[in-house]
């Protein structure tokens, strides 16, 4: 009786299990046929984003919504993939894709242990869940994942499946694999990880928002304490390593958008140039764009535009507080709420965010993101001291919870500074072939995006002056030719409107001069009679070969003024027919586009140098335009050029509008020329003594420092069709002039005349 209580219900048990292992096999063997087919990991390829090069091959941007750098499994580091092992599947070598031991005791865990679930997916089942299968949890996808695995295992060696993980796992911040993480955490190719580091990555697969070291610093070094406990444990570090990875100081890079060249600008034209010419897959289908900058160049130029702003801004005082923020529920100097509240403030370069903590006279505490309380006195006060005053405004006053902006000085102090308002663009190009050598188009890309350099559309001031002077070499003037320097009335009869007196800008008239020093020294009323005279309709007419729009600069004399609009991009190819002897070039910021195979697909046709088609203006205007224009930088208004770069062969040209609005300097060596504006994006006044020889000529001189180290100073060869005539000067002595043969005055006579002025009816100021 009782083997039959026994027995029946074995029996049952025994059925029921066999009903099931049937039941089983008939799943089996209706499912593992009808998987899908291996050939997306066969035939691996991911999605791999466009990306943006200098012309000397260094990253400067990426667009996609993935971000993906391809490794080979022997590139990874031994250590790496121990770490990520001891993380994720240490039995990853002994099992056949599902890990029977980890699931039996991840279950019995799960039933007894009475804490928090395990899981136990093997890198195999991830890999087969990130290629073919939902996140969702249920048993029909357990199901489908285990076979997955089993197939996966059963066509693949396990280095390629670990390869297969290594490349596409999801890591956080838009990154997918370990190649991209390594750099967009700690700025390191694989190769140069440590063991630290290296755990810090390979916890992230579990949990990659949960452990992101940007977002919660906290939990992702509690996981990443794990996976080094887990490294000891299983013999892939020694104690003494353990230790010291423990203790070794993560610098993680909270702005993960940063590349090693400064040329968001650029990247972002470079994507949109690519964009439209293959607007098919161009994100995900691994383009790479060559652009024509190169590191040295761009760094050079954006290193001096953001010194030249800075120093713009200093010179103007301390506006006060960014902003405010309430720090009546925080707990402690290191609370992690100080953190969040710097979330909506990002780094500009070395201009770091801080919130007050403490403030007096004396000294300044500030908490900065990631935990750093720096302490500021001393001069490092000086520009905000009058703001830490009782008596400064209350909504700009430096006390508690006040948001600044820090910056180390040159001795590594800490010192109050803040983010100027005013925005500023440079660029510079190869005036032989067009190429782009550099391009800045604002201050900080992550404020403004606008890209000034070429859709800022400003007036030039007296920077549009020499293209109303090779005008008038082209009516018969000469750099001799004598204009008056005096004032000129206007009255409203004439204008239609109001009365015009223009003025020169320093209040001073010096009477008969000759256009070589009028240029020089920038005179607004020789440029008028001067424009008056060559015709405002064939001077509006001649601008156009300088890539000038002649509908953006109506025929009024006060084109004579640089009222009119130009870009950055417009100004330095026109000052390019100037540098290269006359032929206007097209400027162009990319020189090829590859497939994903590294095989051209598109390419730009440089200008070609010397063809005749592309000859802008007479090669004589060009190289008496170029003579003129060197006296500027000798003695004229940016005589501060060739006084700081010790140099004779450069010409350019400042420039400042009405009301101190805009500041320029446009300027060349034979080999790069460069343009240089600063202004505010609502134009207004920049403030007295801003002008295009304190503002925008600095920003030039810094760049030009780094591009003409160890260039040879070179003059342009006199073109034929020039006479050479020794002139008396009773100022500088016998100096040799140049004329248009059919313009040489006679002996010890006077020049020829030049064309009679207009009529001034033709007037309107505009």
């Amino acid at each position: 009786m009782i083997r039959r209580w026994i027995l029946y219900p074995l029996l049952a048990l025994f059925g029921v299990a066999a009903m099931a292992v049937a039941m089983l096999a008939i799943v089996l063997v209706l499912t593992y046929p009808n998987l899908p087919s291996l050939e997306i990991l066969t035939d691996y390829r991911p999605k791999i984003p466009l990306r943006v090069y200098t012309a000397d091959k260094h990253l400067i941007g990426e667009f996609g919504e993935e971000r993906r750098v391809m490794v080979r499994f022997d590139e990874v580091p031994a250590m790496l993939k121990q770490a990520i092992l001891a993380a994720e599947d240490d039995r990853f070598y002994q099992h056949w894709g599902v890990d029977i031991q980890g699931v039996v005791r991840a279950t019995l865990n799960n039933l007894f242990g009475g804490g928090r679930r395990q899981g136990a997916s093997t890198i195999t089942q991830q890999v087969a869940r990130n290629f073919f299968l939902s996140s969702e949890q249920t048993y029909w996808r357990k199901l489908h994942e285990a076979l997955l695995s089993f197939k996966i295992e059963h066509n693949l060696t396990k280095d390629q499946i670990f390869e297969l993980y290594i490349n596409q796992i999801y890591l956080g911040q838009r990154a997918y694999g370990f190649a991209v993480a390594a750099q967009t955490y700690f700025g390191k190719p694989l190769q140069e990880l440590n063991v630290a580091e290296a755990a810090m990555l390979a916890g992230l697969p579990k949990a990659p928002s949960a452990f992101n070291p940007v977002v919660n610093p906290k939990r992702a070094r509690l996981r990443q304490q794990y996976v080094l406990r887990r490294m000891n444990l299983l013999g892939f570090i020694d104690a003494r390593q353990y230790e010291a990875a423990l203790e070794q100081p993560l610098v993680i890079r909270r702005e993960t958008g940063d590349y090693a060249v400064h040329a968001e600008y650029v990247a972002e034209m470079a994507r949109q140039i690519a964009a439209e010419r293959f607007p098919e897959e161009v994100y995900s289908r691994g383009l790479s764009v060559f652009t024509t900058i190169t590191l040295a160049d761009q760094e050079a130029a954006y290193a001096s535009l953001r010194r030249n702003v800075l120093d713009y801004d200093r010179r103007h005082g301390y506006r006060g507080a960014e902003a405010y923020a309430d720090l009546s529920e925080i707990g402690s100097e290191q609370d992690e709420a100080l953190d969040e509240l710097l979330q909506d403030y990002h780094d500009s370069e070395d201009l770091r965010p801080a919130v007050v903590l403490q403030a007096d006279a004396k000294q300044i505490r500030a908490y900065r993101r990631g935990g750093e309380i720096v302490t500021i006195k001393g001069d490092g006060l000086k520009f905000a001291a009058r703001m830490i005053d009782d008596k400064a405004p209350p909504n700009k006053r430096l006390r508690r919870g006040a948001i600044i902006r820090v910056q180390k000085d040159d001795k590594d102090n800490w010192r109050v500074t803040q983010m100027p308002e005013v925005e500023a663009a440079f660029l510079s190009v190869d005036p032989q072939n067009g190429a782009i050598r550099s391009l800045v188009g604002g201050f900080d890309f992550a404020r403004n995006k606008f890209n000034h350099a070429t859709q800022a559309w400003r007036q030039p001031g007296s920077s549009f002056k020499p293209f109303i002077y090779s005008g008038a070499l082209e009516k018969g003037f000469t750099p001799l030719s004598v204009v008056e320097d005096e004032p000129i009335s206007i009255p409203a009869s004439v204008t239609g409107s109001q009365a015009w007196e223009p003025k020169n800008y320093d209040g001073k008239y010096e009477g008969p001069m000759r256009l070589r020093t009028a240029l020089a020294k920038s005179k607004n009323m020789v440029s008028i009679r001067l424009l008056q005279a060559s015709g405002v309709h064939f001077i509006q007419d001649y601008i156009t070969r300088f890539g000038f729009d002649a509908e953006k600069h109506p025929a009024y004399l006060t084109m004579a003024l640089g009222a009119g609009s130009v870009t950055p991009w417009q100004m330095v190819t026109a000052y390019s027919v100037f540098a290269n002897g006359g032929y206007k070039i097209q400027p162009f910021i990319v020189s090829q586009i590859r497939d994903e195979k590294n095989q051209i697909i598109a390419e730009a046709q440089p200008t070609p140098a010397g063809d005749e088609s592309l000859l802008a203006i007479d090669p004589r205007n060009a190289y008496l335009m170029d003579s003129m224009l060197r006296d500027v930088t000798l003695y004229g208004t940016a005589a501060r050029a060739s006084a700081t770069l010790k140099r004779r062969d450069l010409e350019g040209k400042t420039g400042t509008t009405n009301e101190h609005v805009d500041a320029w300097f446009c300027g060349y060596q034979r080999t790069v020329a460069g343009c240089s504006w600063i202004g505010f994006d609502q134009p207004k006044n920049m403030g007295n003594g801003e002008t295009g020889t304190s503002a925008a000529l600095p920003a030039w001189i810094g760049y030009m420092s780094k591009a003409l180290r160890n260039v040879p100073q070179s003059f342009m060869p006199v073109p034929d069709g020039l006479v050479a005539v020794d002139i008396p000067d009773p100022e500088k002595g016998p100096s040799r002039e140049y004329f248009y043969q059919e313009n040489v005055p006679p002996p010890d006579g006077p020049e020829p005349a030049p064309p009679p002025y207009e009529d001034m009816r033709s007037f309107s100021p505009g």
